[in-house]
């Protein structure tokens, strides 16, 4: 089959809070199927893990089921981004693979800052916990040798999955380019911590992330019920994949703010020279194997916990309560999820929250969101449109707010998630424009005063 002609594509995409997987319409772009479940960490053995082989059976049985339900012609696959699989030479796991928010003993992480490549080689920051892939892979080699000897290939999270479906090995640059360490944008090749780790010679070959590795195996097919070999994609880092879309329709300089357990900020058409790593600005890899600056902060987990706390409201009432929120005052400074984003070491704290509605709280929050979003585009210089992707696209008190900080235009792309939109486009379907809702930047009266105030609470 052509490419061009694949009518229908499942996605198998495992975020780090949800695994799902999605079958796509290539013809009207339409998610036509989801099936998901919790990405849960497991928290015994030798360092919290996830539960490959959970993973692995759900997305059995949902391929399986929609393979009877609505069929597919090709499969792709996201993940993502901070996580390596390990590979013993049966091709099984020599290691469980690693949950990132796992932290190290003092003394693993001062030897390994120690190791580490400066920011202008691999324009990749120190960031906390295992979210440095090569601090995942250090670890497992300094605390757990006798295992990691078994060790004899290293692959990309994304391409773990391919190779579970396909038998085929690769590794694949947006997952190698996104803040692991391990790679130098500028030479286009790995960078010296990979030497300094002797894992050269274990990092599988480097496959583009358009390329099809092969069919599903003969023996998974089967267990599937494939009436015909379906071919299977390379694969690709979910934040790369939110932006594959964007880098396909439209023209620099542009920005997009992709949305899950991470904000992850893209200025498309910028340069690497002014990133700060201090503030979790970085460079990412897209998909054509060029460097774009980038900026994150864990938003979407840390408005989970708000909105737990806060309880349901109404989007109309939340979007009258900005005025007398600015009006009174209230704030919620950063950050909620520790470690990470434009501000780091400063810890989360309401201002003149007595007694506040619930709408109030909600809005406090977008403003708190939408404030840190505008942080991080300033960072990596972003210009032109904002694009956001994800669940904040459907925040429309979010988007108001956003596009009154920035005073640019802001265009939310709905969907389940705009990382199934972009796997998808590895396969060669022709992309389609989606329905867009544009926001307009519009004055809110106290914001500009407000932001002043948010960030002097800060001092």
């Amino acid at each position: 089959m052509n490419a061009t002609s694949y009518r229908r594509i499942a996605v198998l995409d495992i975020g780090k809070t949800n695994a799902k997987v999605v079958v796509l319409d290539s013809e009207t772009g339409a998610e036509i199927a989801v099936l998901k479940r919790p990405n849960i960490a497991i928290k015994t053995g030798p360092y919290p893990h996830y539960d490959i082989e959970a993973l692995w059976s759900f997305a059995l049985d949902a391929l399986k089921r929609l393979a009877g339900e609505t069929g597919f012609d090709a499969i792709s696959v996201t993940t993502h981004g901070a996580a390596a699989a390990l590979l013993g030479g049966d091709g099984t796991l020599a290691m469980p693979v690693i949950d990132y928010e796992h932290e190290y003993p003092q003394e693993i992480r001062d030897a390994y800052t120690a190791l580490r490549p400066a920011f202008d080689e691999t324009f990749s920051p120190r960031l906390a916990m295992g979210l440095n892939i090569g601090a995942q892979l250090h670890h497992q080699k300094t605390a757990f040798p006798e295992e990691f000897a078994r060790v004899a290939t290293i692959l990309t999270y994304a391409q773990y999955w391919t190779a579970r479906l396909t038998g085929i090995a690769a590794n694949e640059l947006t997952s190698l380019g996104c803040h692991t360490d391990l790679w130098n944008p500028k030479a286009g090749d790995y960078s010296s911590l990979v030497d300094r780790l002797g894992i050269r010679a274990l990092m599988a070959p480097i496959r583009s992330a358009f390329d099809a590795l092969g069919p599903v195996l003969p023996e998974i097919a089967t267990e599937l019920g494939l009436a015909a070999p379906v071919p299977v994609y390379c694969g690709i880092h979910d934040s790369n994949a939110s932006l594959l879309p964007h880098l396909v329709h439209r023209e620099a300089p542009f920005a997009v703010v992709s949305t899950g357990t991470w904000v992850i900020n893209f200025g498309v058409g910028g340069d690497l020279d002014h990133l700060d790593q201090k503030r979790d600005a970085l460079a990412n890899v897209d998909a054509y194997g060029r460097a774009v600056p980038s900026s994150r902060f864990m938003g979407g987990r840390e408005f989970e916990i708000l909105s737990a706390e806060i309880g349901p409201v109404d989007e109309k009432a939340a979007q009258a309560a900005i005025g007398p929120v600015i009006g009174k005052g209230m704030m919620l400074l950063p950050n909620i999820g520790p470690g990470s984003g434009p501000f780091p070491g400063k810890v989360s704290r309401w201002i003149g929250a007595e007694q506040p509605s619930r709408e109030e709280r909600y809005a406090t929050a977008c403003l708190y969101l939408a404030l840190m979003t505008d942080a991080c585009l300033g960072l990596i210089g972003a210009k032109g449109p904002v694009i956001v992707e994800g669940p904040f696209a459907l925040n429309e008190t979010y988007l108001k707010l956003l596009a009154a900080l920035t005073g640019r235009e802001v265009m939310a792309v709905p969907g389940t998630t705009g990382t199934s939109q972009g796997a998808a486009l590895l396969t060669g379907i022709r992309p389609l424009s989606g329905a867009e809702t544009h926001v307009p930047p519009t004055e809110i009266p106290g914001l500009s005063a407000y932001r002043d105030h948010w960030y002097a609470a800060m001092e």
